[in-house]
């Protein structure tokens, strides 16, 4: 072969390499189509995936807002996923104080931090009470205290009326409030009413808790109780009387049936913003108060309670509650420990017995429908081992240590 046809040769398999090299290979045009529309639907999902993910995250940041999980910061202290296996410990005395000794908060610890009585513009003590946490035995309390203290006392009972107060009829409570004098303590079955925002001065807040099912399961009971149930009648002779059923059924049935509106638990019934829970009384007057089990209503109770109210105490810690009250509260609550356990069965009041065993499922079902309740409830027990601890810090690192 010639150099001339060698060289001819190897430019057309040149030629014919780049050919296969950079072919262009035809695509039918509903192929593109359809490519075209994947990559535009995958952008899609992406897009919605990742702007439901930010919206998620959002909401995750709002619940874990100060006040959110426990009282022990008093704010702004999230507790870490170590310390969340051990929630339940918390709620205890002992947790609370091993829980503020592992955060560092235990040394700076002291009870002025804590203390709301200082906040107060004047000698009122106000107690809007809850119902059935034991509210009429410090009633009795306060009744008792009033002579050995010299303070006016004044209890009121609340006619049947809406569950939120108009402004109109806060600033009437108030001024009828103010009407007694100083110092003097008023107790009713009310809302928290911000006295501030009144323009008013603001009083001493102070009220009991009590675990919400207990407190729910008590309340169908005692509405129960022959002498309850006709007194009611009495004050309501136009009540609707009641079937045998409605006395014999116990509570884990009525709540198992789901037909009677005392046993049934659902934010979205009115019936359940009444008197049976207590995130309303610490949340106030707004209409989001309303809402029974609501994490808003919850997020506000919260708030007034670490920043209005001098103490929220319970009967299940008797002792550590007078302790507290005499110490945050001693104009009003002198002596309190001393005159309750002089005649102890004296400050039990309303106590009506019932069964209090919860069947499996039905405990299980009410710690969901209750799940913020309980969350409220164990802020406040927190709050107040806290402030226990406080006054009692050297004597207890002296035992726990």
């Amino acid at each position: 072969m010639s150099l001339g046809g060698e060289k001819s040769f190897k430019m057309r398999m040149r030629d014919m390499e780049n050919a296969f090299k950079y072919r262009r290979i035809p695509y039918p045009k509903r192929s593109v189509e359809l490519i075209a529309i994947l990559a535009i639907s995958c952008t899609f999902f992406l897009f919605m995936h990742t702007n439901k993910l930010n919206s998620r995250l959002k909401e995750m940041e709002i619940k874990l807002q100060p006040s959110e999980f426990s009282a022990l910061g008093l704010t702004g202290n999230q507790i870490s996923p170590r310390e969340s296996s051990r929630r339940d410990n918390i709620n205890t005395l002992h947790g609370t104080y091993q829980y503020l000794k592992s955060t560092g908060q235990l040394n700076a610890l002291t009870p002025r931090m804590l203390n709301n009585t200082e906040k107060a513009e004047i000698d009122i003590l106000f107690f809007n009470r809850l119902e059935k946490v034991g509210s009429q035995s410090m009633s009795t309390l306060l009744r008792a205290l009033s002579r050995v203290n010299h303070f006016v006392y004044n209890i009121r009972v609340r006619t049947v009326g809406n569950m939120l107060d108009t402004i109109e009829e806060q600033r009437e409570l108030a001024d009828e409030i103010f009407d007694y004098g100083v110092p003097s303590a008023y107790t009713m079955h009310r809302n928290f009413i911000n006295f501030t925002q009144l323009d008013m001065p603001k009083p001493i807040y102070i009220n009991l808790v009590r675990h919400p099912i207990e407190k729910v399961k008590s309340a169908y009971y005692y509405m129960r109780h022959p002498f309850i149930y006709n007194n009611g009648l009495l004050r309501n002779p136009k009540k609707k009387t009641q079937s045998f059923a409605y006395f014999d059924t116990s509570f884990n049935d009525c709540v198992r049936a789901g037909k009677i509106p005392d046993c049934i638990f659902d934010p979205h019934i009115e019936f359940n913003g009444d008197w049976r829970r207590f995130s309303m009384h610490f949340c106030g007057n707004n209409p989001v108060c309303k809402q029974f089990n609501s994490q808003t209503a919850t997020q506000i109770a919260k708030r007034n309670i670490e920043s209005e109210f001098a103490v929220v105490g319970s009967w299940e810690d008797t002792n550590i509650t007078l302790t507290v009250l005499e110490h945050y509260v001693p104009r009003f609550f002198r002596g309190a420990t001393e005159v309750f356990y002089s005649d102890p069965k004296r400050f039990h009041k309303n106590a009506t017995p019932h069964k209090n065993e919860l069947d499996p499922d039905i405990e299980e079902h009410l710690k969901v429908q209750f799940s913020f309740e309980i969350e409220l409830y164990n802020f406040c027990k927190q709050r107040l081992y806290k402030q226990y601890i406080a006054i009692k810090k050297d004597e207890m690192m002296r035992h726990f240590n």
